[in-house]
């Protein structure tokens, strides 16, 4: 079976475009760089894209290729429904890849490439529809809400009782994505604290790249501990796959196990990279859309004041906060074939990188788009679970965890408020809030 990992698009060193750019190069702010995104989007920059470098050429770092920027609303659906132009298989979604030689440790980058969101057309096809009885059916997000809600009061119970002023991404925007997730792919109860240790480690190896001294200084064993963490997690893939296999349950996990791709069970590759990518994919976007929603409500205090009045307004609440926040900052994709957009020439192989977070706030699609707006008429147009065949397969079980926990904190602590201090991650793929101190009463 072809792997992604084997064929996927080495970085080249390619600082130039093979054709010429037309519009203008900003680098006030190096998209590239995870570092940079820990003063959150960069909004003004991408008005200016918008307006003046709709496809923009990005330099990036020394030994890595350029890309072209795409930061229009309209462009960025272009791009995402011509799959068969702009592929997520033939460089994957990562801004660059590295020569395979700094692949380590060796699994982690492979079962970063192996997985369905890196699949095109019919093989990604083929593994969705084998995992949506999972993520869709209402019937099974009705039985998965009842569990989350329990969770939501007791995450909320344990704020209080730590309460007034608590980090909420510690006690709860962190705990309620992993608890579901869990659920959903039926991790036993015993298992569960491995799986948070895991993802704790491999959110701190990109801060670590990124930072490696403030790393050392506030986990001194990380560097000593990380492969041994990795290699843990990889040897219980391949145990619980294999228990799958051979003992089938009712839960993502045997769904993906079962899973077959041109007529061949998946091989551990695939298998790695798929529960792994569910783990990442629903973890990190929902925990910061709890986290960014709550920020918001703190920031616009009219808008929270309809949605007590009427907490009917939360689902739309929670669409208008997922256009503002746009947790997933970009995906990339690669031209298959010399193509145009906006007037620009893409040459074949160059990579596409879509901003999120410019797109949700183009004002020819959402007018007057830096204001939280519960009654904007499009409320559910934004892109922030993508668009085409690759929309976020997840997206109504994200969308529930935010209306149930909405629904529960504004009923226990209506002046819940953001108290101004925050901390953002290194990550130039998601908007990583680590941190966000809330005081349960507010200004009371």
């Amino acid at each position: 079976m072809r792997l992604v990992s084997d064929e996927v698009l080495i970085d080249a060193d390619a600082q130039e475009p093979v054709h010429e750019a037309i519009y203008p190069s900003y680098s006030d702010f190096a998209l590239w760089n995870p570092s940079s995104w820990t003063r959150g989007h960069p909004f003004d920059l991408y008005k200016k894209m918008r307006e003046n470098a709709p496809v923009m050429w990005s330099p990036t770092r020394k030994g890595f290729s350029g890309f072209w920027s795409v930061s229009r609303y309209d462009d960025i659906r272009q791009v995402e429904l011509a799959a068969d132009i702009f592929s997520s298989e033939r460089g994957s979604i990562n801004i660059s890849i590295p020569e395979r030689k700094d692949w380590k440790p060796e699994k982690l980058v492979p079962a970063s490439l192996n997985s369905l969101i890196n699949l095109d057309a019919q093989r990604h096809l083929e593994m969705r529809l084998q995992q949506k009885k999972f993520f869709l059916p209402p019937e099974y997000i009705a039985q998965l809400r009842e569990k989350v809600a329990l969770k939501v009061d007791a995450l909320l119970d344990e704020m209080e009782r730590r309460g007034p002023r608590v980090d909420f991404v510690k006690l709860f925007a962190e705990q309620l994505p992993l608890f579901t997730l869990c659920e959903m792919l039926g991790i036993d109860e015993v298992d569960r604290p491995q799986v948070i240790r895991w993802m704790h480690y491999l959110e701190m190896a990109s801060q670590f790249l990124t930072n490696p001294w403030q790393t050392f200084f506030s986990e001194p064993l990380f560097p000593l501990r990380f492969k041994s963490v990795v290699r843990d997690m990889f040897a219980y893939g391949e145990r619980v796959m294999a228990d799958r296999r051979r003992h089938p349950r009712e839960d993502l996990l045997t769904a993906i196990a079962q899973s077959t791709l041109e007529g061949e069970l998946l091989p551990q590759e695939y298998l790695d990279g798929s529960w792994l990518l569910v783990i990442f994919a629903g973890n990190d976007t929902t925990r910061n859309s709890l986290s960014g929603t709550l920020r918001l409500m703190t920031q616009f205090p009219e808008q929270r004041a309809m949605v007590l009045e009427d907490p009917g307004l939360i689902p739309r609440m929670s669409d208008e906060a997922l256009r503002m926040i746009s947790p997933v900052i970009h995906m990339r994709r690669t031209a298959t074939a010399d193509t145009e957009l906006q007037g620009q020439k893409i040459a074949k192989d160059e990579k596409v990188v879509l901003w999120y977070g410019a797109g949700n706030r183009d004002p020819e699609v959402f007018p007057n788009p830096d204001q939280f707006d519960l009654h904007r008429p499009n409320v559910q147009k934004h892109v922030a679970f993508g668009h085409g065949v690759h929309k976020c397969l997840g997206f109504r079980v994200a969308r529930m965890q935010l209306e149930v926990a909405y629904e529960r904190i504004f009923e226990r602590f209506p002046d819940i408020t953001w108290t101004g201090r925050q901390k953002i991650a290194p990550n130039a793929l998601v908007h990583a809030i680590s941190s966000l101190e809330v005081d349960l009463y507010g200004a009371r």
